[in-house]
């Protein structure tokens, strides 16, 4: 099932190119909820000393107003990437007072939909854009959903990379066609083996029952305040979490690029009857969603896989992905790790960056429809029963143990783990690979049921073994000293983004309405 990894490998060996896997651009995106002191959502203003949420490229919000988002740049090293998120980290924390960072995927304490505060970003038509399309999420989904928080993994193969890897595949194609059908081709496979990142690193096994409050549901009572799934791996990525029941029917193709920009938009450019019935605009004129379509823009498509290029100032993501094709893939279905300060940790980010070549070496077959739905299927069984003893997996048509499937994507990873190891001494990449397959052997070593292990032996809701959490990460980074070259650099930066945002502002030369009509066509 994997011989055409293998292959690949050996005509890279064969060639003398082992090290044009090496090197690749890594990046992380985390998004955190700033709460006070006693664990409830802020209800203050992004800070001011972080700079503009619309121009600062490391330090935004996502959703909402108390909903942080850092953005490392990309680098070739791991260690390079977490030290980043972790001056970030540490810079954040110089400038919010007494307030913490919840140290878990799952919000705390939601007290009521309207306690979930909408990000604002300014006065300019992007500002308002982006914070319409809030509105529009909040009418359209509810705040709490938007509320949760995760990690996305971006990667890149080499530049260098790509002519040799269309050398050995003996392709004719421009080369910016085989990179982008080659990370299509990626795509495909992280659906097909996604469901192996929930086991392995899903660390959301409960929730505060104030999240489900009012709604059915079919969770077990873990104690007063708290809800779980015993076998849970990632609520986040469950019925609960990042699913919308509109979007089912859109069918997104990854078989090629022209093919997913083209759906993409056309759900984008598709009214929905129950979105027309909401209205643009209330009585009052004031927005209520960007459009009554599908999808207002692009990005509100929830997919655990995104291929990406990096867009310029006001070109939407569809358009820059058909003029430069694609840049990097973003994997988004990782949890925070409670038990990590900057909620993701090295050994996990080297085992990413392999499953990710992996998926883009290993043979990838074309996905219908019904293939992405088996996919999708075996995503939300595995982050609700995953530690399930004996789980079934639909894999090519027939049932398959995921213990015994993970196994097999293990052990068809350790010639590419062995290889980005290259002359490391500490093999980062092999130690990291038989980390998980101890997990594929026992499930109590998996974060989720650390999650849970860890709130029954301190007899702790989750509430409060989160709250723990984020007091000992909030130590952590206060005792964290940055240089003065850092702090300038997270200052300057703050301060260059206030400067940028009031450009934008005063430089808009038509209004909203027009704006918003010019960018949607």
């Amino acid at each position: 099932m994997y011989s055409r990894i293998q292959d690949r490998l050996k005509k890279f060996s064969d060639s003398q190119q082992n090290n044009a896997l090496c090197g690749g651009l890594k990046g992380i995106e985390k998004e955190s909820l700033r709460v006070n002191q006693q664990g409830n959502i802020s209800q203050t203003t992004h800070p001011r000393g972080l700079g503009s949420a619309l121009t600062n490229p490391y330090i935004t919000t996502d959703y909402s107003e108390a909903l942080l988002e850092f953005i490392t740049p990309p680098f070739n090293k791991a260690e390079e990437v977490l030290s980043f998120m972790e001056d970030v980290h540490a810079y954040t924390y110089l400038q919010l007072s007494e307030e913490l960072l919840w140290g878990t995927s799952m919000p705390c304490v939601v007290d009521g939909e309207m306690s979930i505060p909408i990000a604002n970003y300014g006065h300019s038509n992007i500002g308002k854009m982006k914070h319409i399309y809030r509105i529009g999420l909040w009418h359209r989904y509810g705040r709490s959903m938007q509320a949760i928080a995760g990690i996305h993994f971006n990667y890149s193969l080499p530049e260098t990379f790509w002519p040799i890897y269309q050398t050995l595949e003996e392709n004719n194609q421009g080369l910016q066609d085989f990179i982008s059908q080659s990370y299509m081709d990626m795509s495909r496979n992280l659906h097909r083996y996604g469901w192996l990142v929930l086991y392995l690193f899903g660390a959301s096994p409960a929730i505060c029952k104030s999240f489900v409050k009012g709604q059915k549901h079919s969770f077990e009572e873990f104690d007063e305040g708290t809800f779980y799934n015993r076998y849970a791996t990632s609520l986040r990525m469950s019925d609960i979490g990042y699913k919308n029941d509109s979007q089912s029917d859109i069918n997104i193709s990854y078989n090629n690029l022209d093919d997913y920009v083209t759906r993409l938009l056309t759900a984008t450019k598709t009214p929905l009857t129950s979105y027309q019935s909401l209205g643009v605009k209330d009585n009052a004129g004031q927005y209520k969603q960007l459009n009554a379509n599908i999808l207002q823009i692009e990005n509100e498509y929830y997919s655990n896989v995104r291929p990406k290029q990096v867009a310029d100032s006001g070109e939407r993501p569809s358009e820059a992905l058909k003029k430069r094709g694609i840049r990097y893939v973003e994997l988004r279905s990782v949890d925070i790790s409670p038990f990590d300060p900057a909620g993701i940790n090295e050994q996990q980010l080297f085992f990413l960056e392999a499953f990710m070549v992996f998926c883009l070496l290993t043979d990838s077959p074309r996905m219908s429809q019904t293939d992405k739905i088996c996919a999708d299927k075996n995503v939300t069984l595995v982050a609700s029963d995953g530690r399930k003893p004996g789980l079934l997996l639909d894999c090519n048509n027939s049932s398959i143990e995921l213990k015994t499937w993970g196994l097999e994507i293990c052990q068809a990873m350790e010639a590419l783990c062995n290889l980005l190891d290259a002359d490391n001494q500490q093999k980062p990449y092999s130690t990291a690979l038989n980390s998980q397959i101890d997990k594929l052997q026992n499930a109590d070593l998996t974060p989720s049921a650390m999650v849970l292990a860890s709130m029954k032996k301190q007899n702790l809701p989750f509430f409060k073994f989160a709250m723990n959490q984020a007091e000992k990460h909030q130590t952590y980074f206060k005792q964290k000293k940055l240089s003065s070259e850092q702090l300038d650099f997270f200052k300057m930066a703050s301060e260059q983004s206030i400067k940028d945002q009031t450009q934008l502002e005063t430089s808009d030369s038509v209004n909203f309405d027009t704006f918003l009509s010019m960018y949607l066509a």
